[in-house]
């Protein structure tokens, strides 16, 4: 402990900042990512089956939806914050803080997701398809049980990148009054100066990254075997 208090002194000193930082950060992590995830994979499969000669082929769908990703994922997520904010404060009622978050959080990821679910689902075997559909299978069916079950470790896969990914912009948010891990990096460790808080902070996000890796290479090996 009393290195600990040697090398990270305000680390020490707003210990109990820091605790509720770790809260916020895996707060607005769990609660986007769900949203985000259910967003990603139902407009990932929309993508997915009304391609071009695909399960139910449909090019105005396919283009509307293929166009609203493109579109929210070309916008920096710093500018996404800005744009969102009358939009956060009618869902949530305020624009400041960590349940705000979320909002520009689940709307910054959920492209990102969807596009990564899209391309998770494009490696299925086509001939899989063709032969659930010869069998008289349901889309809904070839969906569920040949889509998503088929290509399940490669959804869990890239489900590890957008979670890396979402905590880098939880990050992001706590910049501008989010809370969470980023904000004590700024408000503490930037703008007082306080290098100790800016390294410690950073560390426990890396630290989280490497858990979520970990857990995530985990749970593929088991699948492909």
């Amino acid at each position: 402990m009393s290195l600990i208090s040697k090398f990270f002194p305000n680390v020490v000193a707003n210990q109990d900042q820091f605790v509720q930082a770790i809260g916020q950060t895996l707060y607005m992590t769990a609660i986007s990512i769900i949203i985000a995830g259910i967003f990603g994979v139902v407009f990932g499969v929309i993508l997915v089956v009304t391609e071009p000669n695909q399960l139910l082929e449909n090019k105005f769908v396919y283009q509307i939806v293929d166009k609203i990703i493109n579109i929210f994922r070309a916008i920096p997520f710093i500018i996404l914050l800005a744009l969102l904010t009358p939009v956060t404060r009618a869902i949530i009622g305020t624009s400041i803080g960590t349940t705000a978050a979320i909002v520009p959080l689940v709307l910054g990821c959920s492209p990102f997701y969807a596009r990564q679910i899209q391309n998770a689902l494009a490696e299925v075997d086509p001939g899989m398809v063709e032969a659930s559909q010869a069998m008289g299978l349901t889309p809904l069916d070839i969906i569920i049980h040949v889509y998503l079950k088929e290509g399940l470790s490669e959804i869990v896969r890239v489900s590890i990148v957008t979670i890396i990914s979402l905590i880098s912009l939880t990050a992001m948010a706590g910049a501008v009054g989010a809370g969470g891990l980023g904000d004590i990096a700024i408000t503490l460790g930037y703008n007082q100066f306080e290098n100790d808080v800016t390294i410690a902070a950073t560390a426990i996000i890396l630290i989280m990254v490497l858990l979520i890796q970990l857990i995530g290479d985990f749970f593929i090996r088991r699948l492909e075997h």
